[in-house]
């Protein structure tokens, strides 16, 4: 009899699980799309490589330098711009960074010199910075740790997505578009992807709310189970203070762990048709297909691999083993000219590898970062380990000028990703994020 009411369900356990769901439906799949353009319009510059350097000849230097300094941009504005959003809202702050980076990727489309193609990637830069962050620190207002990392995992699917989608219809855009109206296709492609950023501004500041208790969708009860859990959970974060956060070794160490994650993530979305190329694919509308099946591989290991989190409470693990395939998949992409097959199989290990490992990781920073702090401390965590952004596309392209070949740069964005598994295992305590 005791055993068989030990086995009962809960039903406050169900009843906020059926609550959380209810939120979840609400707000992700906004989310999702606003994520999924946002990543098409930061990486689309990878497909446009195909034909733009031709265009405008440009170096591969050239190329490398503009693709990451985007991310001078998102660096130096990414901390005030999370603080802003903190102080303001999310609804009016999402919009106007997904209206203003929709007109500055439009704009990309009329360079004609290597000045003004870094120009428009670091106003791009600045136009997104403190999107990613904002919408971090947007679901640590509605879910609780133990149920952020799926959440987070399905923000982050949106990378994989715009992998699956984004790469067939930029290669579709650059092929049948090429020439319409005497605009070429890599001009097409950064002013029709420009637009889905735009309308999805518009949208969030007509269906955001800043915070639970201004959601008139929830119930008074609802609203106060949510409440009650985020400041239940808020009292155990170890960071209450923007000052804590600059002087935190906890959060430096936490910004050099992405950093070296971020360095195999834009090897990926900077370089990833170029690799595709090297192996005698040449039409831009086929390499956009080939994308499909890395990002695919990698949307199921992403969701799998959340949950599985979720479930078991353990967070270093899921982060590190990601890490290791990908850091194996980016070794084996070097073998791209005598075996396309091995290539092959370490591009989907790559790209599996990186999709997962991100999400995984951003369950370690909100753990301990509570109250203004997390504001904070989430940009500063994404803008220190978006510096790889910068450095990984650029010095691939130095090496790619010098070499020929993309084979020594991707055995560094190799040791990077497995500097960051070393780091997380020797210096993350499981106490500190298992929860």
């Amino acid at each position: 009899m005791s055993h068989a009411q030990s086995a009962a369900p809960d039903p406050h356990l169900a009843a906020n699980t059926a609550l959380y769901r209810k939120i979840a439906w609400r707000i992700m799949p906004i989310m999702l799309a606003a994520y999924i353009a946002n990543y098409i319009d930061r990486v689309n510059v990878s497909f446009a490589k195909l034909q733009m350097l031709t265009d405008l000849r440009f170096s591969e230097s050239v190329y490398g330098f503009g693709a990451g300094v985007f991310f001078l941009g998102y660096f130096i504005f990414e901390v005030p711009s999370n603080l802003i959003l903190h102080k303001i809202g999310a609804r009016v702050w999402i919009c106007r960074v997904l209206v203003t980076w929709g007109i500055v990727s439009g704009c990309t489309a009329l360079v004609r010199t290597p000045t003004e193609f870094y120009t428009m990637r670091l106003l791009l830069g600045v136009a997104e910075s403190g999107f990613f962050p904002g919408m971090i620190l947007y679901l640590t207002y509605w879910f609780p740790s133990h149920r952020r990392a799926n959440m987070v995992a399905i923000l982050l699917a949106g990378s994989a997505i715009s992998g699956i989608v984004g790469g067939p219809v930029s290669g579709y855009i650059m092929r049948f578009f090429a020439g319409t109206h005497g605009v070429a296709g890599w001009q097409w492609l950064f002013l029709l992807e420009a637009v889905p950023a735009i309308l999805l501004g518009i949208v969030v500041f007509f269906t955001f709310d800043d915070r639970v208790l201004h959601a008139t969708w929830l119930t008074p009860e609802e609203k106060s189970i949510v409440a009650s859990e985020i400041d239940e959970e808020a009292g155990v974060k170890t960071h209450h203070t923007i000052l804590s956060v600059f002087l935190s070794p906890r959060v430096w160490l936490m910004g050099s762990i992405y950093f070296g994650i971020e360095m195999g993530s834009y090897a990926i979305g900077f370089w990833l048709p170029t690799i595709i190329r090297e192996t005698g694919v040449k039409d831009p509308f086929q390499i956009g297909l080939r994308t499909v099946a890395p990002y695919t591989l990698a949307l199921i290991c992403m969701i799998l691999t959340g949950r599985h989190s979720d479930r078991t409470r353990e967070r270093r693990w899921h982060i590190v083993v990601p890490c290791i395939v990908a850091a194996i998949g980016f070794a084996l992409c070097t073998q791209g000219a005598s075996s396309p097959l091995t290539a092959a199989i370490g591009m989907n290990m790559a790209v599996a590898g990186v999709v997962t490992s991100i999400p995984m990781f951003w369950a370690l920073p909100t753990s301990f970062l509570g109250g203004a702090a997390a504001a904070a401390g989430i940009a500063l965590v994404n803008c220190t380990g978006n510096l790889g952004g910068f450095f990984s596309p650029a010095i691939i392209g130095i090496l790619k000028t010098h070499t020929g070949t993309l084979d020594s740069g991707l055995l560094l964005i190799a040791a990077c990703m497995l500097a960051s598994a070393a780091l997380i295992l020797t210096l993350v305590p499981a106490k500190l994020v298992n929860r």
